[in-house]
């Protein structure tokens, strides 16, 4: 990737991106008082230097699908390659090796537990070469960071927002059958959320005007909603780190309420496991990844226990990997891949 720096336009572009992935760009040139073509041309440059990315999500949680904490412990050999195996998956996200050498995390998106006659996941991951160890932590509700991280989503005033924005109705309670057309769809979304009609209507077969109708169908039952893949480092916030927080069920209201209004915190969920809230904090530096835990966590009743670790880097974002970065993947590594 091409060194990039963000001026304070590219972060008023970042930040109405965050609100609604799919604006037009004449919206936002207008909200932001440039030129549409200065606003495409932004967008433009930051997505060929593989920067910036819009990416459609589907919520799990509205389809009966299960979002995993994975922690890898394996052999320092195996660590890339697994990063790698694990990449190419569809049902995977947020993978990040851990400083040390010996460790990785992901989430991963699976069925529920049952009996449908194949090896479930977590047994084949630890018969991979070279893992040593697999532990998963169910998510039970996100917390904090649905909808963006708050570190870039500082950018732009209220009123301007309040242009580009208009309230949106709350998730109906009625989940929508997706088709097979639906599922393409949400694929080509994944890919790129910023995709034209055109090109949609190409990859599931059906209509514009019937794409149109359909992504606001999926985003008004809360199936679908758009996030901005962007390295936080690109904000001034290099450090990112992982907290394994340890919270009695009597406290867990409180201090997952305190989490949503953490700056530092990109992403926060209680779990199953031996701890009960996982949380994603990005720090401008090790000194203030420490000043947050030792000042802002350490004054949250009912936390008995932190472990932290920082991550080496993302092998993968949010998203399926990027087409330029996938093509450069081609090449099989030794081991096996977890199947599909």
């Amino acid at each position: 990737m091409e060194s990039v720096t963000l001026d304070a336009l590219d972060r008023r572009l970042i930040h109405a991106l965050q609100l609604d992935g799919r604006l037009p760009f004449s919206r936002i040139a207008a909200a932001v008082g440039v030129p549409e073509r200065t606003v495409a041309r932004r967008y433009q440059r930051l997505r060929s230097r593989l920067a910036l990315r819009v990416v459609g999500l589907v919520d799990g949680r509205r389809t009966g699908m299960l979002d995993w904490i994975v922690r890898v412990r394996c052999a320092p050999e195996a660590v890339e390659t697994l990063a790698v195996l694990l990449a190419r998956r569809d049902d995977t996200s947020w993978i990040a090796p851990l400083v040390g050498g010996t460790e990785l995390t992901c989430m991963i998106r699976t069925p529920p537990p049952g009996d449908d006659g194949r090896r479930p996941f977590f047994e084949q991951l630890a018969r991979t070469a070279g893992v040593r160890e697999v532990g998963a932590a169910c998510v039970l509700r996100p917390v904090a960071g649905v909808g963006g991280w708050a570190g870039r989503m500082d950018a732009l005033g209220e009123a301007e927002q309040r242009l580009l924005l208009p309230p949106r109705p709350a998730p109906t309670e009625a989940v929508p059958v997706l088709s097979p057309a639906d599922s393409a769809l949400l694929r080509a979304l994944a890919q790129d959320g910023r995709a034209d009609l055109g090109r949609l209507a190409a990859a599931t077969g059906c209509s514009e005007s019937t794409v149109r109708r359909r992504i606001g169908q999926l985003r008004d039952s809360g199936v679908l909603a758009f996030e901005v893949e962007i390295d936080p480092a690109l904000f001034g916030y290099p450090i990112e780190a992982l907290l394994w927080l340890d919270v009695p069920p009597g406290g867990l209201r409180a201090v997952a309420e305190a989490l949503a209004g953490h700056q530092q915190v990109a992403f926060a969920a209680l779990t199953t496991g031996p701890s009960s809230v996982f949380v994603m904090v990005e720090c401008r530096s090790v000194s203030g990844l420490h000043a947050y835990v030792t000042d802002e966590l350490a004054a949250l009743h009912g936390i008995t226990r932190i472990e932290s670790a920082v991550t080496q880097r993302r092998t993968k974002r949010a998203g399926p990997l990027p087409a330029p970065l996938a093509e450069k993947r081609t090449g099989t590594p030794s081991g096996r891949a977890p199947a599909q």
